[in-house]
């Protein structure tokens, strides 16, 4: 691991944490509760994996579908109610896959969470997802009162623009009232490394499934998983102090 990702992640006055793909690998999960989705409404569309890759470079669930209706080409565009309906139905089928316990957090993620709450340190959400998916994860994960662990909580729906437009790290940081400079995004996509960077916040990058091949030659640290930062610390605590 580069050095220094631990000692930054350390002194931060916050941790503001993206959810999916950064705290679960959840993208798959929302790939089989589109899909459900669309056959629960008679549709015909099926996203496969490279197909959900792709629509992945456009963030937000009812985007997503507005995106791809438009590429069949069809005529006339979906009306704004029929995309929240299958986007509501979509919502449902993912908590019911989170809720079968098949989605647990990434490697590292429980132990930085309980450090940073050791030391005090702020955590936050800033995301492009739902509240009612973010509730659907970290009430399985963490617990049915996991929201009072976190100091501030911004999801797509919350902010005009979402990612990579900086609106939610911009209102985290309105919230907490801190610095962007003070804090560190930890993201697992170049859109989320985007956004965080014009909201002048460092990012620190955990590599997912869905977006390991982004450009991040813009974060201050790129890792594989968040188990690297516990591995880190270990080292320096075994380390003789200096005569």
């Amino acid at each position: 691991m580069q050095p220094g990702a631990a000692e930054l992640v350390r002194r931060a006055a916050a941790l503001i944490f993206d959810v999916d793909g950064t705290l679960a690998e959840t993208e798959e999960l929302h790939r089989r509760a589109f899909n459900a989705a669309f056959v629960h409404h008679g549709l015909d569309w099926r996203w496969d994996r490279a197909v959900y890759k792709d629509l992945l470079r456009v963030t937000g669930g009812k985007e997503r579908i507005r995106a791809y209706h438009a590429r069949q080409r069809i005529a006339f565009p979906l009306p704004d109610g029929d995309i929240a309906e299958l986007h509501r139905i979509k919502t449902a089928h993912y908590a019911e896959l989170v809720e079968t316990g098949c989605c647990s957090l990434r490697p590292g993620v429980a132990e930085l969470l309980g450090a940073a709450k050791a030391r005090g340190q702020p955590l936050a959400i800033a995301t492009t997802t739902s509240h009612g998916n973010i509730d659907a994860l970290l009430s399985r994960a963490l617990g049915k009162r996991w929201a009072a662990d976190f100091d501030a909580i911004v999801a797509g729906d919350d902010v005009r623009h979402k990612k990579p437009a900086p609106d939610v790290y911009l209102e985290i940081l309105a919230r907490l009232k801190l610095e962007p400079a003070d804090c560190v995004a930890i993201e697992d996509s170049g859109n989320g490394l985007i956004a965080a960077s014009r909201a002048n916040i460092p990012v620190l990058i955990t590599r997912s499934m869905f977006f390991r091949d982004d450009d991040f030659a813009e974060a201050q640290f790129v890792l594989d998983d968040l188990s690297e930062l516990e591995a880190a610390d270990k080292k320096t605590e075994k380390q003789p102090h200096a005569q």
